[in-house]
């Protein structure tokens, strides 16, 4: 690997030099055959550019976190030539990039999938902000070094940046503790929980692959861990034979539980393109197509900036339309739409399983989408048990931006009024022996659903994890730790309009153990029907925010 000097630390050492399978090129130049991953045989963002949408990421800021940094024109000599990539700022962990300093091919080709300008070769996002720190190599400081360049990004643009990648990671193997295990409690891995939620960003980390590589911290509770998809035909449509997944069966040199979440916690939850993926060197010149969840994740980091500019559209719509009116009336946009558990909620819920046969029943998806043994996801255990909320490859599907956007469109509905069959909710619920909010909350459908369409839905919270901050200045200092509170647990459950009991329910995703639930199933007659959302355990504070995502389909 070209950039081993830089990114060797990520994982153990083989032959005195780290084996970084997130990034492994194809040896091929720019070739225009090649499926476009940005286009509409891979997430279909291209679409979003165009009007009525003119969606490409404007005054919304995204973020990077890598070992090194990409190459910027007027900084660095390696990118004299390169004006299609144009970060706003770079970082050596809390410092300023210094000139030629830690500069990577491999993060530059990360943010040419955010936000390349190039004509042929564009971004998913290119005019999003983005901002990116090099982490740095030195083992010193390790972890703690990877929070505080992660801090440093989600502090910019005036604490507003709205999700941040991690095409890097740590592995096992370098991780301080005595017998460490994926437990969400690397100090990587809090960090991330924590910082989802103190900083509102939606943390996106590049999945397990290949033969081992850096878990953490793909045990996040708060992020999203990407997996990787191929071509086949042309169009993504499969788990990229490389990816780990959730639950790899084998990994050379160790055992292969120590890639695997503790427990029955899956750590996929959402698959976007990774195989000879079309990328940018820092002299502005195509890059060698790259395979690897390395490059899956940006695809998901820059569709939330298009999301984020549409709903910020929508709020100054609305804020606009209340001054002409002289009213206060209620809309459905409002900061709700800038919550990074909604953004997770809507990726999910729009992913691609099974693709429409033009009639609309299954919810308009692209593509039916396989796992690496050619498994639907209705052959998965996420599908026939209620206790497992996501496909231990496939997490929810493969991420399309498209539907992502028709997803988030209709706004946010409350459970105070019926629904309709598409929208999105941010609210909370309170454990059973606290009164000041319901310990379940019912969206009942306005009008009925039809026999034989499917419903999907998608709950998503955050674990608490806090800051031991010991000189109290709110913000993570090196040799400060975390505390882990624990995750409550959440269930959602399909019911008839009518029924009470949760026992009488049609369909639920009762996971003991996930930050997320997700139901997926047919409605199976005509009629009336609602979803609850239920405060099962409480584990720390009495009250806990989510954020909901549905999409059904009315009666004809």
């Amino acid at each position: 690997m070209k950039f081993c000097g830089v990114a060797g630390r990520l994982v153990g050492v083989v032959g005195g030099c780290g084996i970084v399978l997130a990034a492994l090129p194809v040896l091929a130049r720019f070739d225009p055959r090649l499926a476009n991953s940005v286009g509409m045989n891979g997430i279909d963002a291209l679409r979003l550019h165009e009007s009525p949408f003119n969606l490409t990421g404007r005054k919304i800021a995204i973020g990077q976190v890598e070992i090194g940094r990409p190459a910027q024109f007027g900084l660095d000599k390696a990118a004299a030539t390169n004006r299609s990539l144009q970060p706003r700022r770079l970082f050596d962990q809390n410092e300023p990039a210094e000139a030629n300093s830690l500069v990577d091919e491999h993060a530059t080709s990360v943010a040419s999938i955010m936000i390349s300008r190039d004509k042929a070769l564009q971004g998913v996002a290119p005019n999003a902000v983005l901002y990116s720190s090099a982490a740095g190599y030195e083992q010193r400081n390790g972890q703690a070094d990877e929070c505080l360049a992660t801090q440093t990004v989600a502090n910019q643009n005036g604490g507003d940046v709205r999700a941040i990648n991690f095409s890097f990671g740590e592995s096992l193997l370098v991780d301080p503790r005595p017998n460490p295990v994926l437990d969400g409690n690397a100090l990587l891995t809090q960090c991330v929980d924590w910082s989802a939620r103190v900083h509102n960003v939606v943390y996106v980390i590049s999945g397990n692959q290949g033969r081992g590589g850096y878990p953490i911290p793909t045990d996040t509770f708060n992020g999203m861990t990407i997996a990787n998809s191929m071509s086949m035909g042309g169009v993504f449509t499969k788990v990229e034979f490389s990816s780990l997944g959730s639950e790899p069966t084998f990994v050379v040199g160790r055992d292969p539980a120590t890639e695997s979440n503790v427990g029955a916690r899956r750590s996929v939850v959402l698959v976007a393109p990774g195989h000879e993926v079309q990328t940018i060197a820092p002299d502005g010149t195509p890059a060698e197509p790259a395979t690897g969840t390395s490059f899956a994740s940006p695809h998901v980091t820059a569709t939330i900036a298009l999301l984020q500019e549409f709903g910020d559209r929508q709020i100054r719509q609305a804020i606009q339309k209340n001054q002409q009116e002289n009213s206060q009336q209620q809309t459905r946009w409002n900061l709700a739409a800038r919550q990074q558990e909604v953004m997770r909620a809507v990726l999910m819920n729009s992913a691609d399983k099974l693709r429409d046969t033009g009639d609309g029943l299954n919810l308009g998806m692209s593509r039916t989408f396989l796992t690496i043994a050619n498994r639907t996801w209705l052959d998965s255990d996420a599908y026939t048990n209620p206790k497992i909320s996501l496909d231990a490859e496939m997490g929810t599907g493969h991420l399309n931006a498209y539907r992502a956007v028709q997803q988030f469109a209709p706004g946010q509905w409350t459970s105070e009024q019926p629904v309709p069959a598409i929208g999105w909710d941010y609210s909370s619920v309170s454990s059973a022996e606290f009164a000041t909010t319901p310990n379940y909350r019912d969206y009942t459908f306005e009008q009925p659903l039809q026999a034989g369409s499917l419903i999907s839905a998608t709950l998503t919270w955050n674990r608490l994890v806090q800051l031991a901050d010991a000189n109290q200045n709110g913000e993570f200092d090196r040799e400060e730790q975390f505390r882990d509170r624990g995750l409550n647990n959440l269930d959602i459950y399909l019911m008839r309009a009518e029924d009470e009991d949760v026992n009488q329910s049609i369909g639920a995703s009762i996971s003991s153990v996930d930050s997320v639930e997700h139901l997926f199933q047919r409605i199976p007659s005509t009629g009336r029907y609602k979803l609850r959302v239920v405060y099962r355990d409480r584990v720390n504070d009495p009250t806990q925010s989510y954020a909901l995502a549905w999409w059904g389909v009315n009666s004809r």
